[in-house]
């Protein structure tokens, strides 16, 4: 039995966008510092699509048997297409150095979560500090409410 026509031609749309995709695409090839201390990677946002149809059209004289009709082949004529298309958009870079990994983006709207993670550390450092502060503010405050307390016992407290 013999292959039906859309078939061909999807399989051929695949096997041609299979060729364009593969995953040097979205990471693509390193790139490494004369001094080879880091290697930037470019990365990219990677999209595709595909679509395929056809008909077969009653009408007009069949070349073909009754047996190959019966047997699985087709006694009208066929028309179809096939198509497909690749988005390709570079997003950043992935900076890979001795001791740390970071990614820098092209758009600057794009990390916004990542840049969050990044001042976490800052942002519990300065609470800290400022609890910090407060703590040694409220210790002062004590302080100074206990000597007051204690000149003031020293004033009223003296015999006559």
């Amino acid at each position: 039995m013999s292959e039906h026509p859309i078939h061909e031609m999807m399989v051929t749309a695949m096997e041609n966008l299979k060729d364009m995709i593969d995953v040097n695409t979205i990471i693509g090839e390193p790139i490494e510092t004369p001094d080879k201390s880091t290697i930037i990677l470019p990365v990219s946002k990677v999209g595709f699509g595909f679509a395929a149809g056809g008909s077969e059209f009653q009408g007009g004289q069949s070349s073909q048997s009754d047996d190959q009709s019966q047997s699985g082949g087709s006694s009208y004529p066929f028309g179809g297409g096939a198509g497909g298309g690749v988005s390709i958009n570079p997003i950043g870079f992935l900076i890979v150095r001795t001791n740390e990994v970071k990614m820098v983006h092209l758009d600057e709207g794009t990390h916004i979560v990542e840049k969050l993670i990044e001042l976490a550390p800052q942002a519990v450092e300065k609470v800290q500090q400022y609890f910090q502060q407060q703590n040694k503010g409220n210790k002062k405050q004590g302080q100074q409410q206990d000597q007051q307390s204690k000149e003031s016992n020293q004033s009223t407290s003296t015999p006559e």
